[in-house]
């Protein structure tokens, strides 16, 4: 009789990690939407709905810049799915049940989804009203706090990522 070792090895035992290549950029992206500026600066709320946002935000910067490049078209899947898995450990971790993780995970991709078409034609129309009016829909700000300082750090992300290669992106080596 065959011995279930193997099987049982390949089922339960150590997965190669699918994610690897787009990890360093998705640490990258973490980091990023976390420097101070972004809330001491420009006035996004430090709160989990503004460091939402503002993860968001990078992310869906990046997503468009890979967009633009075929030899990125698959690495962005993996980050997407990536930012699906982080989202799902975090909704679970807050106390929401396995029944409706999926639901929020879902709207989540929809938020997303939403703001990566908002911040694409914002961005291509090149006059800071547009982005200024996607940002105060987008990222929670505080009080008295408007659009301007986010529209300005996001044009200069913008413009670094357009400068880094494919190499260089996938690698998280975005200047600063």
């Amino acid at each position: 009789m065959p011995s279930l070792c193997p099987l049982l090895q390949r089922l339960l035992g150590p997965r190669p990690d699918q994610h690897a290549a787009v990890r360093p950029l998705w640490h990258r992206i973490i980091a990023t939407a976390r420097e101070k500026a972004w809330y001491a600066q420009c006035g996004v709320a430090d709160t989990v709905t503004g460091r939402f946002d503002a993860v968001a935000l990078v992310l869906a910067l990046v997503l468009l810049r890979m967009e633009r490049d075929e030899a990125l078209i698959a690495p962005s899947v993996l980050l997407t799915e990536l930012f699906v898995t982080d989202m799902d450990g975090q909704l679970r971790e807050s106390g929401v049940g396995d029944v409706v993780v999926g639901k929020h995970v879902g709207r989540v991709m929809g938020v997303m989804g939403g703001r990566l078409g908002a911040y694409r034609e914002a961005l291509a129309a090149q006059d800071d009203a547009a982005l200024q009016a996607a940002i105060t829909r987008n990222v929670t700000l505080l009080g008295g706090a408007g659009p301007g300082g986010v529209a300005v750090r996001v044009r200069e992300l913008a413009a670094q990522l357009a400068a880094a290669d494919a190499a260089q992106l996938l690698a998280g080596e975005i200047a600063r």
